[in-house]
């Protein structure tokens, strides 16, 4: 992992690339913590705070649309670095709105920019490991996890300083696009042209195989996330300082998984890798709900983490290579089906929850994470064969 991790580090084309993905979920995780502040100071309930929230996956929903038509118009390495400065901004505004229509408005801007940002750096991605016969996608996802840890630990370090909300997104949006600023001639620099569609199109039954694997992989990390430590908490009767570690146990083997998962997924194989992983994230669902046992659904969250983790870097560079699809499209399509399960996990755990209990809430990702390994299994896109990880040194393009 050290020397493929490293090498990736070095190389100023695959960094500036990484760098983006680790600013989004640094943003990200910023926002998060702030959102009770913002809450606050606007006065919202939470009936109209949870309606304002649904206009970033609204924004989101809208670049689905969009995306064919815009890179068709834009070059992806300028929308790359101008992309992520907007992203900066919007986050800014975001956090400082002065009433719900500003926050609003900031939320769908989020939302859009996210999405076309996202297609732009997986495509960008793709087009990298053709370039150097490398995989780079699995560690580009894994810069996303380690982005969100680094979050994580700004925002209690923040807190610490009692910086409010307003000062702790500027500080970072501020840093973070400095560093994209020193990164812009790296960015501006890939030129390679990644094709798109006119128009959006309908995908074929195979992307929507793996859209349906994305749906399942996004749905079950957005679980562990938002309910992991309610249950560690409230259904085992764990106390505060245990129920955050399942969610970190799933974080951190996200993170090693996904480092790992350049040198292990050419060996392994793609298809084996996602209905492997599935398998594994179904077992640790199961591990978690089959026993009222604190440690047993520690390790089930961690398995899930682990099991999950290389699934969807291996979609979406799976994604940029269907026949007769764009590569923005592919993304594009696998991405929204992420996206509808990252939307739809949490609310329909929380309904099962009500009405029956939060153990057979979880019990429905582990049935969902068996039917995408099958659906896997029978994916015609999904094939072994893979680009190679050969560990070679490109000087001319080392830091």
């Amino acid at each position: 992992m050290l020397t493929n991790t490293l090498l990736y580090l070095r190389q100023r084309s695959s960094l500036s690339i990484g760098y983006l993905f680790a600013v989004s979920s640094i943003l990200l995780g910023i926002w998060v913590a702030a959102i009770p502040q913002v809450k606050q100071r606007l006065n919202l309930t939470d009936a109209t705070l949870g309606l304002t929230l649904l206009l970033a996956p609204l924004g989101a929903l809208t670049g689905v649309a969009l995306a064919p038509w815009f890179f068709k118009r834009v070059a992806v390495g300028n929308w790359m670095f101008y992309g992520s400065l907007f992203y900066c901004a919007a986050f800014i505004l975001q956090v400082t709105a002065p009433g719900i229509p500003v926050l609003m408005v900031a939320l769908f801007l989020t939302g859009l920019t996210g999405f076309l940002n996202g297609v732009s750096t997986n495509a960008m991605v793709d087009q990298l490991e053709q370039k150097l016969n490398r995989r780079l996608m699995s560690t580009s996802h894994g810069m996303y996890s380690l982005g969100g840890g680094i979050s994580a630990g700004l925002a209690s370090f923040f807190y610490w300083l009692q910086l409010s909300a307003v000062w702790q997104i500027g500080i970072v949006a501020m840093a973070l696009a400095t560093g994209l600023v020193l990164l812009r001639n790296d960015l501006l620099s890939h030129k390679v042209e990644i094709t798109s569609d006119s128009r959006f199109k309908l995908p074929s039954g195979g992307v929507v195989g793996l859209s349906f694997i994305c749906f399942v992989t996004f749905m079950g990390e957005g679980c562990v996330a938002d309910w992991s430590a309610l249950y560690l908490r409230e259904s085992l009767n764990g106390t505060k300082a245990i129920a955050g570690i399942g969610f970190a146990g799933f974080s951190i083997a996200m993170a090693l998984g996904r480092f790992n998962g350049d040198t292990l997924i050419p060996k392994i194989g793609n298809k084996k890798v996602v209905i492997t992983g599935c398998l594994l994230a179904a077992t640790g669902y199961l591990l978690a709900v089959s026993f009222a046992s604190i440690p047993l659904a520690i390790a089930g969250f961690t398995l899930v983490g682990l099991g999950f983790s290389c699934v969807v870097p291996v979609l979406f560079s799976t994604a940029t290579k269907v026949p007769g699809v764009s590569a923005v499209s592919g993304i594009s399509a696998v991405a929204t089906g992420g996206l509808m399960g990252f939307l739809a996990g949490p609310s329909l755990i929380g309904i099962i929850s009500e009405k029956f209990s939060m153990a057979i809430g979880l019990s429905v990702i582990f049935i969902l994470a068996v039917l995408a390994a099958v659906t896997a299994w029978k994916n015609r896109y999904l094939q072994n064969k893979t680009i190679a990880s050969p560990q070679v040194n490109y000087p001319d393009q080392l830091l």
